[in-house]
């Protein structure tokens, strides 16, 4: 199977390149150098002549912040471009693997959000993101829309990284208390990726929006927490006292959902795969930092 990852220098697909590195798939790793997603009437043309089976869209504008104020260039690389690819896999009857995230929701929930849940974004980041869910399924291509929420890893941008980071030159902190969701190793989301490859190759499946995250569900202050006591293991710098603030005491310029945990039993049901071990995604995390 002939597969095309884009986003390759991102956090997911860095963490997609070790689990499909030791694989017998023939795998291209694009990066916004050669498939940027900004140039939507180029990225159609270099998929079709690429010719996948699969393409894996790990790509996207994250920034959640940033987005509020630069929406038109969220919604492309979020919603346009994602439209484009899709409408590039229904033309060569490829799978499409679309990474989308809880922010699809509007944090109001008191129980786990199934896949079913009706959807309403709260920010500039959860409307792009949930209009290239709906262009997707418009497209008529084959996929698979997998939903997660508060990714980690020893690549990029993340949450883990900026607490270790900020603990080196601060003794005290202040993690907000009142947001609550499952953080999620992304070396696990690129496991549970490699995990659906065999079904996909021969085809034996329905298109389908799953959700994967990780198993505890905490918030920033607590994951914060977690962060410091496997660091502290390791002999590294923690902070000597950490702070529960409310998000009303943190100014953002887009909202978070203030209940975020995804229910993950159909993905189990379907692939047979469970949601991601914090304890252990943690430590790994560590490990390879150091």
């Amino acid at each position: 199977m002939k597969i095309l990852v884009l986003g390759s220098e991102g956090q997911l697909g860095c963490c997609l390149y070790d689990q499909l590195a030791e694989t017998n798939y023939q795998v291209t790793y694009a990066s916004r150098h050669n498939f940027d997603l900004a140039k939507i009437d180029s990225l159609a043309k270099k998929i079709l002549l690429e010719k996948p089976n699969l393409v894996i869209n790990a790509a996207a504008f994250t920034n959640v912040d940033k987005a509020e104020s630069c929406y038109e260039e969220a919604n492309l690389i979020n919603h346009l471009a994602v439209v484009k690819i899709a409408e590039a896999c229904k033309h060569l009857n490829s799978w499409l693997i679309h990474i989308s995230t809880d922010y699809v929701f509007d944090g109001k929930a008191t129980n786990p959000y199934t896949e079913n849940t009706k959807t309403n974004p709260k920010s500039a980041y959860g409307n792009t993101k949930l209009m290239g869910e709906i262009g997707i399924k418009s497209s008529g291509c084959k996929y698979l829309i997998i939903r997660t929420s508060w990714v980690y890893s020893e690549y990029g941008n993340n949450f883990l990284k900026t607490m270790l980071k900020i603990a080196e030159k601060k003794e005290e902190l202040s993690i907000v208390d009142d947001q609550i969701g499952c953080p999620t190793y992304a070396q696990d989301i690129a496991k549970a990726i490699q995990s659906m490859l065999p079904k996909i190759a021969l085809n034996r499946m329905n298109s389908e929006i799953l959700h994967f995250c990780g198993d505890t569900t905490l918030t920033w202050y607590e994951f914060a927490k977690a962060i410091f006591i496997e660091a502290s293991t390791y002999e590294l710098k923690t902070p000597k006292k950490i702070n529960a603030i409310k998000s009303s005491d943190f100014f953002t310029p887009a909202l978070r959902p203030a209940y975020s945990v995804l229910e993950c039993s159909k993905i189990k049901n379907v692939f047979n795969i469970y949601p991601s071990n914090l304890k252990s995604g943690i430590r790994k995390t560590i490990k390879k930092l150091g």
